[in-house]
């Protein structure tokens, strides 16, 4: 062999070593970032000080890697940038929505932290629907942040990207991973103990009522072909009188066969008691009267008869959800102060808790008012004085809940009534019932979060003191 044969083997045999050399550092490295590697939850940020803008902002250090994530059914793509902004990643990064694919994501993440020096590494993401459950805890549980950024705002910033409309799977985890840079995120929060249980039988409960209304719609439509006399027949069509009925004698001819003797004879072997017994003659002479039609009505019997069976399962099913809720809502701290409000009982107070969640990881009470669509927003320029109204933007759930409260309030509580009587007849810029029962909704919020945080009993007294106008007479009168 020559010289210079010997030079390049030489040369190749110093590159490959060059080579496995970067390799073991890169190793290393990459091993150092794994043992370093903790997460930050809201309990960690949000429960010890106010997690403000600022606070946010210094979170995202400079030795921390950004991840921006863009949610699928069942893929994900995500890309890297650091603190500046600088993308250090070529392309997205998709993986599946299985433990294959986030420990593959990690894998991608982690390399790119070693070679670029990172220490931490956090996930942005956009919450989409219930598929962001299972990734955002598999992260967290091995080690790397969490943050969500809200969906809106990635919406408004997709033309400052690359002045385009386009919005896509590999355009929005760029925009999301600069939106976490700038601090524009929140910390995710997933229910636990208690709350998530509370959580998910409100969610059981409302989602069985929709199906419960949904087949009792359906069951007019049939009664309205067959038997349109039927409301004045019957009254209530969900009644437990009625759907016994409904279940073996649906139609007009069906009834005039049993006779008032023989529907009084299915009340009987239901075991109903009441009034509705005093009907059976109504019903049958109504039905003799009956103009519906009188074809099909073998297909519309079949029909009826399911939807009763639905209904009736639905009302047993929620009967029981409602008792659980019943039970889960004493579990939560400082219950029994809560409930010692008029009006207040469990069903309202388990769908407040549900959508509310753990009281500790609000600094302040306008921070769940926000959450549930209550705050108060305007817009007004210069001469332009805009309507002040609620946002309408958070958990309608919650949103919803509150509404109940005060309209349970204001017809059960002394107070509240007081109170509601107050706003709506004040000299002084007066409410709007609609209106007066929105400030109500804030006012209980108030109570509760002031009884959770302290463990405070409700004082009715104490409650009216609090209201900013004490001149007014009725007010000072209780």
């Amino acid at each position: 062999m020559n010289g210079k044969g010997r030079k390049a083997k030489n040369q190749v045999n110093i590159n490959n070593s060059i080579n496995v050399l970067s390799q073991e550092e890169l190793g290393r490295r990459i091993a150092a970032v794994e043992a370093d590697l903790k997460s930050s939850t809201w309990k960690d940020l949000e429960t010890s000080g106010k997690f403000d803008k600022n606070a946010k902002i210094t979170f995202i250090s400079d030795d921390m890697l950004i991840l921006g994530c863009d949610i699928g059914s069942e893929t994900h793509y995500v890309r890297a940038i650091d603190a500046r902004g600088r993308e250090l990643s070529k392309d997205a990064f998709p993986f599946t929505n299985n433990a294959e694919g986030f420990q593959s994501a990690k894998a991608w993440a982690v390399q790119i932290a070693a070679e670029q020096s990172k220490k931490q590494i956090v996930l942005g993401l956009e919450p989409t629907g219930h598929y962001w459950f299972c990734l955002a805890a598999w992260m967290i549980a091995n080690g790397i942040s969490v943050v969500q950024v809200n969906p809106y705002a990635v919406k408004q910033t997709k033309e400052i990207e690359d002045n385009s409309q386009l919005k896509d799977d590999r355009k929005d985890p760029k925009l999301i991973a600069n939106l976490v840079k700038d601090g524009n995120y929140g910390m995710p929060y997933l229910p636990e103990d208690v709350y998530a249980e509370l959580r998910r039988l409100s969610m059981l409960r409302d989602q069985l009522t929709e199906d419960r209304i949904r087949n009792v719609n359906r069951l007019h439509r049939e009664m309205k072909i067959y038997f349109p006399e039927y409301m004045d027949a019957f009254g209530k069509l969900d009644g437990a009188f009625t759907l016994m009925v409904l279940k073996k004698a649906p139609f007009p001819e069906d009834i005039l066969s049993l006779g008032a003797d023989g529907l009084r004879e299915i009340w009987h072997e239901a075991k109903l008691r009441g009034r509705g017994y005093s009907k059976a003659e109504q019903i049958v002479r109504l039905a003799s009267e009956s103009v519906g039609l009188k074809s099909g009505t073998a297909g519309g019997k079949e029909a009826v008869r399911c939807f009763v069976e639905q209904i009736l399962y639905l009302t047993a099913k929620l009967d029981e959800i409602e008792e659980s809720l019943h039970q889960k809502c004493r579990e939560i701290p400082y219950a029994e102060n809560l409930l010692e409000i008029e009006g207040i009982g469990e069903n309202i107070l388990s769908g407040i808790m549900a959508e509310m969640g753990d009281a500790s990881r609000f600094d302040d009470v306008k921070e769940i008012q926000k959450l549930g669509g209550l705050g108060l927003v305007a817009c007004s320029s210069g001469k332009h004085k805009g309507e002040t109204k609620i946002s309408h933007r958070g958990r309608k759930r919650l949103r919803y809940w509150l509404f109940q409260a005060a309209k349970s309030a204001v017809s059960h509580a002394e107070e509240f009534r007081t109170l509601h009587m107050y706003y709506t007849t004040r000299p002084d810029n007066p409410l709007k019932k609609m209106q007066s029962l929105i400030v109500i909704a804030c006012k209980i919020l108030r109570v509760i979060f002031t009884i959770l945080r302290t463990g405070r009993k409700y004082d009715p007294a104490r409650m009216l003191k609090d209201i900013r106008h004490p001149e007014n007479a009725a007010l000072q009168a209780a």
